[in-house]
């Protein structure tokens, strides 16, 4: 509901301003400043005791992304990042982990954020999914050594189509469904290396690109079953 929502926010970091602008954009719903801070109030340590919880030893699959949302910023409206941990238990069932709102990410960031997972309790995580954000890779790797490492396939495509003009992504998109459907990392490489000889490979050079500077950490999951 509308309460669990302000709740998770203001756990998050965001402030009762930004939660009032944030869902007056989001929801069309309108609340008071006093309204919002009734209800952190209420569930304050509710929220210390869900920012602080313990948590599992092991978690097979952990993704880490960040969501943007519109907050105040005084006389302006800005965009703000709030980055969110999500894992899959032993049993196959999802939880949120943590969200943080911070203006400014990278290294430094990551490493606070893996090691507050940490220090609750995480030992393990085979799987951490991530879109390749600075310095978040080398985070989980430098906290849980063992960790695959796999880079989100959808913020892959997007980031190539970004280098495509409209008219060409259908095709372009068609072309490369190839390399992340393929059987395994070696015809995928094939299926790259045939892509980067296309017309369109040739025209989106910096579209290939994306997909070549992100490989090692692309591949991964090609050899799971």
């Amino acid at each position: 509901g509308l309460d669990e929502m302000i709740v998770s926010l203001y756990a998050g970091g965001m402030t009762v301003r930004d939660i009032q602008a944030h869902l007056a954009r989001t929801l069309g719903t309108e609340l008071s400043h006093e309204t919002i801070a009734n209800i952190t109030d209420a569930v304050l340590e509710e929220v210390k005791a869900w920012q602080s919880r313990p948590l599992d030893p092991v978690w097979p699959v952990i993704f880490l992304d960040a969501l943007v949302v519109k907050v105040n910023d005084g006389a302006h409206v800005v965009n703000r990042a709030a980055h969110i941990a999500v894992g899959i238990d032993t049993e196959g069932i999802k939880h949120v982990l943590g969200i943080w709102v911070q203006a400014n990410e990278g290294a430094r960031f990551w490493a606070a954020v893996c090691s507050q997972l940490a220090n609750r309790g995480i030992k393990d995580v085979l799987i951490a999914c991530c879109d390749g954000l600075e310095g978040l890779p080398e985070a989980i790797e430098a906290t849980w050594p063992f960790t695959v490492v796999q880079t989100c396939v959808v913020h892959l495509i997007r980031a190539a189509n970004r280098y495509v003009s409209y008219g060409d992504r259908k095709a372009f998109s068609a072309a490369l469904r190839k390399v992340y459907t393929a059987p395994d990392a070696d015809a995928a490489e094939t299926a790259l290396l045939e892509l980067a000889e296309h017309p369109l490979g040739k025209k989106y050079p910096a579209a290939v690109a994306v997909w070549q500077r992100a490989w090692e950490r692309f591949i991964p999951f090609l050899a799971f079953p």
